[in-house]
């Protein structure tokens, strides 16, 4: 698989060494009570995007931007898978060991399991408990428009909605191969009134995709009312809400790969719409994989995935 990297990979290391006693975690106090607010880069080590972001909000937050209230914290995850990434093997640094976000579950993070991703995020479990808003930006192996992932309640679609971009948002409990960071704890529990989004900005390293993340950033930040206005602006946030609304999609199947043989029979493409049921999709060993309904919309596709992975997950947009 070939890859054309058209983003920059900027050199966080001068971020090793924080303010909060968590490497690459900073923390800044607001000139006001508010919430505690985080923008989340690195949960995989190949999705350039989010480290882009936060590496340009650290640059005005440690020289002359102060958050307007409460505290608003930058945090890179995976670092070592970022420091692994290789432009002449760009995919294998996901991660090192594991994927980090398939470990947000109390049974794995204090059981006895051990990776460099799992150490990790044991470091980071304390800092996460203390947040209330998350934004965990991500991207995508293939190419395919944006899409926020809202998972499975009403205030974490009600959070996507809010914040207007990207332009479909899709409502999924996850994955079969372990939880997710943003259903971790309060931010996938529907009583409590924390909340997080997870943003897929576009293919890794497409040139637009740091774009994306940072316009997503800016309008959440905007949400909470984390920074200035003006301060926002002159970076191109638009106050005007998106032209359209949300396109919702709600997942109806999850295909977990069940065997080493899984191959596409359809060439899967992020978003695509089959029309008819019942459309062979691939072959999972000796069994058939079709879409359960009309008007199947494919989110997420990867072409190569493994045992226990997602290969696809099936939706249908929401009417209204």
């Amino acid at each position: 698989m070939s890859a054309r990297i058209e983003t920059p990979f900027p050199d966080i290391r001068r971020w090793a060494e924080s303010n909060t006693g968590l490497p690459y975690v900073w923390s800044f106090a607001g000139a006001s009570a508010g919430p505690h607010v985080c923008v989340n880069a690195l949960v995989h080590g190949n999705e350039v995007c989010g480290a882009i972001t936060a590496d340009a909000l650290l640059c005005e937050l440690t020289t002359s931007l102060t958050p307007t209230r409460g505290k608003l914290s930058i945090a890179f995850a995976n670092v070592d898978a970022y420091h692994a990434f290789d432009a002449a093997k760009p995919f294998e640094s996901r991660c090192v060991e594991e994927d980090f976000n398939r470990l947000w579950d109390a049974a794995t993070l204090s059981g006895p399991r051990d990776s460099r991703e799992l150490r990790r995020a044991r470091a980071l479990r304390p800092f996460y408990d203390t947040v209330d808003h998350l934004l965990d930006l991500h991207s995508m192996l293939e190419p395919a428009p944006p899409i926020a992932l809202a998972g499975d309640t009403a205030k974490g679609l009600a959070l996507a909605n809010a914040v207007g971009l990207p332009p479909h948002a899709l409502v999924d409990s996850g994955h079969a191969a372990g939880k997710r960071l943003r259903d971790y704890a309060g931010f996938g529990d529907p009583a409590s009134p924390k909340s997080a989004l997870l943003i897929e900005c576009g293919q890794h390293w497409e040139a637009a995709v740091a774009d994306v993340a940072m316009q997503v950033t800016l309008r959440f930040l905007a949400h909470f009312r984390m920074l200035d206005g003006g301060w926002l602006a002159a970076r191109g946030l638009h106050d005007a809400p998106p032209a359209t609304a949300q396109k919702v999609v709600d997942i109806t199947q999850v295909v977990t790969v069940q065997s080493p043989a899984f191959r596409w029979v359809h060439n899967a493409q992020g978003l695509e719409v089959i029309a008819n049921a019942d459309t062979l999709l691939a072959m999972d060993g000796d069994r058939e994989v079709r879409t359960a309904h009309a008007n199947a919309v494919l989110v997420m596709p990867v072409p190569q995935p493994k045992v226990g992975q997602t290969a696809v997950r099936v939706g249908a947009f929401r009417a209204g």
